[in-house]
C-alpha cells in the first residue's frame, strides 16, 4: 500500500489554488505551531523541492527516493503513519535519486516534476502516489495516463518528457545525494540525522521523538532546521565509540600552509601591485557568501591600496540559481571589465532572494549591458568554460564549500568575523614587505606570484595524528589496492582485444583535466600497442552541462563507425572542448561523414544514455573516490592527469606481474 500523500494535501488545501512549485504547504488549520517558515539549511537545503506539511514544522524529513525501487514503495506506509501521528510537527521534502539500473525511474521522476511545475505540491504528491501505487506500470503510456487522470496540460506534459525539461533538477538532487553520502534508496535525513533504508515505523518514531525533543529547546523556532542540520543529533541506538578504545586524534591542517591559487584572468578589485591578494571562491545564492560581503567591504576600506580581491566562481550544485547568476556576472565582465563585474556582483548579493531569469534580465538592463550579447550568453552558456575552470581549481586546492578564501595563499574557510581576516592579512602583509626588502627582484607587482610559486595544491597537514578518513581527502589512493570494475564488453577501446592488462579509463568531455591527460593517453597507445587494452568509460559530471550530450554523440559515432570512428570523434571533442553544444556536435558529425538522420535521432531520443549511466554506476560501485579523469590499471586505481612516467611505471608493473 502506497502513501496517499497527495490526497492528504488535497484535503488540507480544499479549494485553494495549488501551491506554486517550491512553496511550502501552509500550516494546517488547527495547527498550534506558532511562527513563520523555517530558515533553510546550507548542507541539506529544502530549496525548491516538493514539500508536504507545515512550513514551520519542527522536524523536516528529507527523502531521497526512486519510484521504481521496491524498498521505497515499502516504506511509504510508514511515512503515511508518521504523517497521521505528527500532523503539525513533521514535514516531508522530496529529493529524486533514480538509480541507474532502474530504467523507468528517471522518466517517472520527470513526470512527477512536471506535475509539480503545473500544479505545485498538490499535483506533485498526487502524481507521486499514483506512481507508487502502480509501480509495475511506469512505461511512457502509463505516465501519460496518470497525467490525464490528474488533469495536467498534456501538450506541456509530453513536451517536458520529450525534452527532458526537468533533468537538471533531478541531477542536482542526485549530486546532493552524493554530497551527503545518501547512497542507495530510500534514504532519509530527519533534521540532518541520517536514517537509511525501509526501516520499521518504530525506528522512525524513535528518531523523530529525539529530534523533536532537541528542536523544542531551540529559539527562535525558525532556526530549528538550519541549526540542527549544522549540528545533527546522533540517531538513537547508534553505538558510541568505546571509552577504552579512543580514536586517534585526526591530523590537523597546517594553518600557515601556502597554497598555489593563481589569479589568472579572473575579475579583480584593487591594485595589481597590492601587498595582499585575497582569492574568493563564492556562490551568488549562498547565504553565507552574502553574509561575509560586509566584512570584505570593511577590509577594502581598512587596507586601501594594500589589498586586492580576486573572484572565483563556485556555484554549488544544489543552488539552482547560482550558475545563471555567475553567467550574468561573467558576461558583465566580458562587456565592461572589472567595473561592470563588480557592479553585477553587488546587485545580485543585494537582491539574493531574486535571482530568477527575469531578475537577471532586469539587472543586465540596469547595468547597461548589450542585451543581444547578454541573451546569447545566457542561452548558450557562453561562460561555462570559465566557471568550470574556477570549479576545477577549487577542487585542486580542496576549496570545499563556500565562501572559501586564500589570503596570499593562506586558507580561511567560511563567513568568519573580520578579526579572523585581519589576523591573517596582517601576517601575510608583513611577510610581503619583508620579501620586497630582502629578496632580490621582488617588487609589489610580483610579490603575490613569488609568494605562491611553490605553494601546495593539496592539503598540508601538521605532523602527528591519524590520517583523515578516505572520503575527506583527495590524496592519491593506495596504489596496491585492487578494485573490481564491472566490465562493459561493448565499450570503445584501443590496443589488444585479449590483452592481459586492461586499463579502464573514466572520463568527461568537458573536464579540463581530462583534456590535459590526452597526450599521456596517446603515449600509452604508442608505447604499448596490443600489450594493453585501453577501454573508454563515460563519466560525465553533473555540473558539466554539455558533457552528457557529448558522450551520447561519441557513442553514436561508435555505433556507426566502430572503434576507429569513436576515437576520431573523441579526439575532435577534446580538441574543441569549448565548443561541444548541440550545434557543434552536429557540425562535427557532418564533418566526419556520419549518417545525420541516425545521429540526430540518437541525440533526440537519448539512445545511448542508459549505457553511459551504466558506466557511471560501474565506477561508483567500485568504492573508489571517483573524479575525472580516473583510471583502473589491472584494477589498481589512478586518479588525475599524472605525468606519463607515472602511468608507465604502473603499467610496466602490471605487465610484469604474474598472470592469475
Amino acid at each position: 500500500m502506497a502513501l496517499v500523500l497527495g490526497f492528504v494535501v488535497g484535503n488540507i488545501t480544499g479549494s485553494k489554488t495549488p501551491a506554486e512549485p517550491g512553496s511550502d504547504v501552509a500550516a494546517e488549520p488547527g495547527s498550534n505551531a506558532p511562527g513563520g517558515p523555517m530558515a533553510d539549511a546550507e548542507r541539506l537545503p529544502v530549496g525548491n523541492s516538493p514539500v508536504l506539511g507545515p512550513a514551520n514544522a519542527l522536524a523536516t524529513v528529507v527523502i531521497f527516493s526512486d519510484y521504481q525501487c521496491p524498498f521505497c514503495s515499502r516504506v511509504e506506509e510508514t511515512l503515511q503513519r508518521l504523517r497521521r501521528e505528527y500532523p503539525n510537527d513533521v514535514r516531508f521534502v522530496w529529493k529524486d535519486n533514480p538509480l541507474p539500473f532502474h530504467d523507468k525511474a528517471t522518466p517517472a521522476a520527470e513526470a512527477a516534476r512536471e506535475a509539480f511545475a503545473q500544479g505545485g505540491n498538490t499535483k506533485f504528491w498526487a502524481m507521486h502516489d499514483l506512481l507508487f501505487q502502480n509501480q509495475q506500470h511506469l512505461d511512457r503510456a502509463d505516465l501519460e495516463r496518470y497525467a490525464t487522470q490528474l488533469g495536467l496540460n498534456m501538450t506541456r506534459f509530453r513536451a517536458a518528457l520529450d525534452g527532458h525539461t526537468h533533468n537538471a533538477v533531478i541531477e542536482r538532487d542526485k549530486t546532493l545525494a552524493t554530497a551527503v553520502s545518501a547512497q542507495g534508496t530510500p534514504n532519509f535525513f530527519i533534521n540532518g540525522t541520517n536514517l537509511v533504508g525501509a526501516q520499521p515505523y518504530e525506528k522512525f518514531k524513535e528518531l523523530v521523538d529525539a529530534v523533536l525533543a532537541r528542536a523544542r529547546t531551540i529559539q527562535p523556532r525558525s532556526q530549528v532546521y538550519a541549526q540542527m542540520v549544522r549540528d545533527p543529533i546522533t540517531a538513537p541506538g547508534a553505538a558510541p565509540t568505546p571509552p577504552s578504545q579512543p580514536q586517534a586524534p585526526q591530523r590537523q591542517e597546517d594553518p600557515n600552509a601556502v597554497y598555489r591559487v593563481p589569479v589568472g584572468t579572473s575579475p579583480v578589485q584593487g591594485p595589481a601591485n597590492a601587498l595582499v591578494t585575497v582569492v574568493v571562491f563564492s556562490d551568488f545564492q549562498c547565504p553565507f557568501c552574502s553574509r561575509v560581503e560586509t566584512t570584505l567591504h570593511n577590509l577594502r576600506t581598512r587596507y586601501g591600496n594594500d589589498i586586492r580581491f580576486v573572484w572565483k566562481n563556485e556555484p554549488l550544485p544544489f543552488h539552482d540559481k547560482a550558475r545563471p547568476a555567475a553567467q550574468l556576472a561573467m558576461e558583465a565582465y566580458a562587456q565592461g571589465g572589472a567595473a561592470k563585474f563588480w557592479a553585477a556582483h553587488d546587485l545580485m548579493f543585494e537582491n539574493q532572494q531574486h535571482l530568477d531569469r527575469a531578475d537577471l534580465d532586469r539587472y543586465a538592463t540596469q547595468l547597461g549591458l548589450n542585451m543581444a550579447r547578454y541573451n546569447a550568453a545566457m542561452t548558450g552558456n557562453t561562460h561555462d568554460a570559465e566557471i568550470n575552470a574556477d570549479h576545477a581549481l577549487a577542487q585542486q586546492v580542496e576549496a570545499n564549500g563556500t565562501p572559501h578564501f586564500f589570503i596570499n595563499g593562506r586558507r580561511l574557510v567560511g563567513a568568519q568575523p573580520e578579526d579572523a581576516f585581519v589576523r591573517i592579512i596582517d601576517e601575510v602583509k608583513t611577510k610581503a614587505e619583508e620579501m620586497i626588502r630582502t629578496v632580490p627582484g621582488t617588487t609589489r607587482a610580483n610579490v603575490y606570484e613569488r609568494t605562491i610559486a611553490n605553494g601546495a595544491t593539496g592539503t598540508v597537514y601538521l605532523p602527528g595524528g591519524a590520517a583523515p578518513a578516505p572520503a575527506a581527502q583527495n590524496d592519491q589512493p593506495d596504489e596496491n589496492r585492487v578494485y573490481t570494475v564491472r566490465p562493459n564488453p561493448r565499450a570503445p577501446f584501443f590496443g589488444g582485444a585479449n590483452a592481459r592488462v586492461v586499463i579502464e579509463h573514466f572520463s568527461d568531455y568537458q573536464c579540463p583535466f581530462c583534456s590535459r591527460v590526452g597526450p599521456q593517453v596517446a603515449q600509452i597507445r604508442e608505447r604499448y600497442g596490443d600489450r594493453v587494452k585501453f577501454v573508454w568509460r563515460d563519466y560525465p559530471l553533473p555540473f558539466h552541462n554539455n558533457a552528457m550530450l557529448a558522450a551520447e554523440a561519441a557513442q553514436e559515432a561508435f555505433a556507426q563507425r566502430g572503434n576507429a570512428g569513436f576515437w576520431r570523434f573523441h579526439d575532435a571533442l577534446f580538441e574543441n572542448q569549448q565548443h561541444i553544444e548541440r550545434a557543434d556536435l552536429e557540425t562535427l558529425a557532418t564533418t566526419q561523414g556520419l549518417d545525420m538522420t541516425r545521429f540526430r535521432a540518437a541525440l533526440d531520443n537519448h539512445t545511448h544514455q542508459a549505457r553511459i549511466r551504466d558506466d557511471m554506476a560501474a565506477a561508483d560501485a567500485t568504492g573508489a573516490q571517483i573524479g575525472t579523469p580516473a583510471f583502473f590499471i589491472a584494477g589498481k586505481f589512478v586518479a588525475g592527469a599524472l605525468p606519463f612516467e607515472e602511468f608507465q611505471r604502473r603499467i610496466d608493473a602490471a605487465l610484469a606481474a604474474p598472470a592469475h
